[in-house]
């Protein structure tokens, strides 16, 4: 952390309090804290356009960088795969990684419900801010971060140790967790899934949660705060903010086809367009059977308890060569209300 950009941290994080009001002093506290800038590393992508232009840190004055690592914005670092700095110029592609705005960053972490002492799995290291923040608060000790990507996972680790922090790191399907750190008090994901991963239910605590936002191919998604009961039943209501990530790469949409014109009649809709303008993150009841499976048996669960999986029909329970998880789909009518999602790993 440098002196100089102690005005600067101070100034985003009185801006992320400003906006929202509500926020633990203790997150403001760990957002003004961590340096930003540590961990945006010497390129970011800005869209222009319909390209994604690399914007070098050398290129610029060292204010107008300052000025762009601590505004309340998402900057993308990765593009298809493509590192900003290794960007020969002007992209086109989905982004794959970025530094996500630090007000959605604090706002995630409150929604867990942390107040220090957890030990938490975060799913997504990214650059490593998140991870900051959350080491900040917990402390190094109490926090495991898991990547997918090996060479973000490296630069990761070299913003934390720049940064001066040292929590767990380590390179791999974060839809599998990490088993050999388990129980873990809390699993915080920033990354969306389709479904929730059974071995994150696997790797919780007595009365663990799990906060994750659940999303789909057509980007609908709401934000999910699930606890594991006294009966071993994680339940939960998707929270009302409008939170997104970017999909958990095993969990994101096959490659687009080529777009094949043909001739057609236009008419008119019968469906108001106006319908794509509302954030879509309201999952509607629809009624589903309820399979159970001996966890042990097909998948070697470690801890040997039978999980209750919700949402599987005739067809799904078929596939029991394939890790169990749950749609992004309520148990059923008249179980709280269309935000209700829940899951089992009781006996």
């Amino acid at each position: 952390m440098t002196a100089d950009t102690t005005a600067l941290r101070r100034h985003l994080a009185d801006q992320i309090q400003a906006g929202n009001p509500s926020l633990a002093s203790e997150w403001r506290a760990a957002v003004e804290a961590v340096d930003r800038d540590l961990f945006l590393g010497p390129a970011v992508y800005r869209l222009d356009n319909t390209r994604w232009e690399p914007v070098r840190r050398a290129k610029l004055s060292q204010q107008e960088w300052r000025r762009l690592a601590y505004t309340d914005r998402t900057w993308v670092t990765q593009v298809d795969g493509l590192n900003a700095e290794d960007a020969p110029g002007p992209v086109t592609g989905s982004p794959t990684s970025s530094a996500t705005l630090p007000s959605l960053v604090a706002r995630t972490l409150q929604a867990a419900g942390l107040h220090g002492g957890e030990k938490v799995l975060e799913i997504g290291t990214g650059t490593g801010y998140s991870t900051a923040v959350l080491c900040h608060r917990l402390g190094d000790d109490h926090v495991v971060s898991i990547e997918y990507d090996p060479s973000l996972a490296a630069t990761a680790a070299t913003h934390l140790t720049a940064a001066g922090y040292a929590p767990a790191l380590v390179t791999g399907d974060g839809l599998q967790g990490h088993k050999e750190r388990a129980e873990y008090d809390a699993i915080v994901a920033t990354c969306a899934v389709r479904s929730i991963p059974a071995s994150w239910l696997w790797q919780l605590a007595e009365r663990g949660t799990i906060t994750t936002t659940i999303s789909g191919w057509m980007l609908a998604s709401g934000l999910i705060r699930l606890t594991l009961d006294d009966q071993d039943i994680a339940h939960g209501r998707f929270l009302p903010d409008a939170i997104s990530y970017m999909l958990a790469r095993p969990h994101e949409r096959p490659p687009q086809p080529g777009f094949l014109r043909q001739d057609g009649e236009a008419r008119p809709a019968r469906v108001d367009p106006a319908l794509l303008d509302v954030w879509p993150g309201i999952f509607r009841p629809t009624r589903r059977t309820v399979s159970y499976v001996d966890a042990h048996q097909q998948w070697g669960d470690p801890v040997g308890r039978r999980h209750r999986i919700t949402g599987m029909d005739a067809n799904q329970r078929e596939r029991m060569d394939r890790p169990p998880a749950w749609p992004a789909a309520p148990v059923g009518p008249g179980r709280g209300g269309p935000s209700d999602l829940a899951g089992s790993r009781s006996p």
